[in-house]
């Protein structure tokens, strides 16, 4: 429980849930998911930011060794919210700015990038 509260403490000092990775490695498996769980009352919203479960991935990359792929993914991430321009309502300075994007169009821009 205390794990959980300060993960959640933690990713508050980042930007919120919503960009927050996770991963959880023992010994003999590792899995990988956005720390803010599934987010049901969202699903098929094309509402919540990917960012958190694409830096999960990130984070599985990195485990694999795959350095340089994490690396890119990393980049792409980091340019799309520092653009500003295509990022989901919890990103934008004003949660209710119309030109937020959804989802996939937030997921598409970071692949985007990495195609760049």
């Amino acid at each position: 429980m205390y794990g959980d509260i300060l993960s959640d403490l933690c990713a508050g000092m980042v930007g919120g849930l919503g960009v927050a990775p996770g991963g959880n490695i023992g010994e003999h498996g590792a899995v990988f998911e956005a720390t803010h769980g599934s987010a049901p009352k969202y699903k098929n919203l094309n509402k919540v930011n990917p960012t958190a479960l694409i830096l999960s991935g990130e984070l599985m990359l990195r485990h694999l060794g795959e350095i340089e792929a994490a690396d890119r993914l990393n980049a792409a991430v980091a340019t799309v919210i520092a653009e500003g321009k295509d990022v989901t309502y919890d990103l934008k300075d004003d949660r209710n700015d119309p030109s937020a994007v959804g989802t996939a169009e937030m997921a598409d821009a970071i692949i985007a990038k990495l195609q760049a």
